[in-house]
């Protein structure tokens, strides 16, 4: 069996190298639809990582509150200070390690008239500790600045390169709002919970974004929190530090069982699970058109096939003729059909390499690599097409009268 196998793939050999031409533009269909295919696939999964790396910088076990969902509750309340102490209670929230509360303030930073849009931030010791931020010049805000209310800031490499261009940061002075801060710090470029941003970050210590930058505050005096970020002990704590932090919060808002909570809980894990689902559905989805010019390869194949078929028809009842059977005829015309698509393939997989290096290459942080799942499915895909779409040319030879196949002409 094998041997005819090997026979029949020499045979093989020798009709496609025989027409060239014919064969190229056969296979091109081929070609096309297994390099898209590919590529997309490897793209999407090269994301689908990129994406993991960024949330897994800022920690999986990252929990986001945000108060006062308009038209969530015709009681809602905002966040507010002691919402951060009752919060902060190890004994009733004890799955809790870290919480860093954050005012999110509208303005722009203005240095010797150069002005930038930048997202200003009032906040706390325990915020870059959170969100697993480095400083890389300077210092970061301390529990002294927030005591006093010190008029200082950190700023990211972004806000820092766009205000001062090339000088040196440290101990310049910013106008932020209506008041005057000095740069004491300069972050790594901000990552917060869902990926890099695009614009400059500064940060200042949350009294002095509550007392130079217009800190709104409700009726009773409190100053309002924009979000709370919370860290859980690990991420198998984050469930039960999502619902300590809803039994804390609902009770502080004197809120009924039959109210909606006024405010929202976001957690890492799920933001990444869901931004995972849908570029992987995209994937799927661009993989699929892609498959379209798979279909339109195959239909070229079995077209050639058919006219293979009827340019050897006195060849096939020759082969009859001597003793050939029915199964030698129709392995014969499959395995011809199938190599079709497998150097289709090949060709398409390589030119897939191709891309990927070439895209690695201009974007680095997207890491494109061609993964062996990828290269085993495609042979199978390359199989299976020049198999079905073999099929019938194939069946059609081998059912061919010896007789009528040698009078042919």
């Amino acid at each position: 069996m094998i041997a005819k196998i090997l026979d029949n793939v020499r045979i093989a050999y020798v009709g496609l190298v025989s027409n060239k031409l014919r064969t190229a533009l056969t296979m091109l269909g081929i070609t096309i639809g297994i390099a898209a295919v590919v590529i997309l696939v490897s793209i999407g999964q090269a994301v689908e990582t990129f994406v993991k790396d960024q949330f897994s910088s800022v920690g999986s076990n990252l929990i986001v509150v945000f108060g006062n969902i308009p038209g969530a509750n015709d009681s809602g309340q905002p966040l507010t200070a002691s919402d951060v102490t009752a919060l902060s209670d190890s004994f009733r929230v004890p799955d809790v390690r870290a919480i860093a509360p954050n005012v999110a303030v509208s303005a722009s930073a203005v240095y010797e008239g150069k002005e930038v849009d930048a997202q200003i931030a009032g906040v706390t010791q325990t915020y870059f500790e959170v969100l697993n931020t480095d400083v890389l010049l300077g210092r970061t805000i301390t529990s002294e600045d927030q005591d006093v209310a010190s008029r200082i800031a950190l700023i990211d490499e972004r806000g820092a390169e766009r205000l001062f261009n090339n000088d040196y940061p440290i101990g310049k002075r910013i106008r932020i709002g209506g008041a005057t801060f000095q740069v004491e710090g300069v972050l790594e470029n901000f990552s917060g919970p869902g990926g890099g941003q695009a614009v400059p970050q500064i940060f200042v210590p949350l009294t002095a974004a509550q007392r130079y930058l217009g800190g709104t505050q409700t009726l009773t005096g409190e100053y309002m929190i924009s979000s709370i970020f919370m860290e859980a002990l690990s991420e198998d704590h984050t469930d039960a530090a999502v619902d300590e932090i809803t039994s804390v919060l609902r009770e502080r808002h004197k809120l009924k069982t039959d109210d909606k909570d006024d405010f929202q809980i976001i957690t890492q894990s799920a933001v990444l699970d869901s931004l995972s689902t849908i570029t992987g559905l995209l994937t799927v989805f661009l993989a699929v058109i892609a498959g379209i010019s798979l279909l339109v390869g195959g239909i070229g194949i079995m077209n050639i096939m058919l006219v293979t078929v009827t340019e050897r028809t006195k060849e096939i009842g020759l082969r009859k003729a001597v003793g050939a059977q029915r199964i030698d005829i129709l392995l014969q015309f499959l395995v011809e059909s199938v190599s079709l698509a497998l150097l289709g393939g090949i060709i398409g997989t390589a030119i897939a390499a191709s891309v990927a290096f070439l895209v690695t290459s201009l974007v680095p942080d997207l890491q494109v690599v061609i993964q062996l799942s990828s290269i085993i499915l495609v042979t199978l895909i390359c199989v299976m097409i020049g198999t079905f779409f073999g099929a019938y040319p194939a069946n059609r030879a081998a059912g061919l009268n010896p007789i009528d196949a040698l009078r042919y002409e």
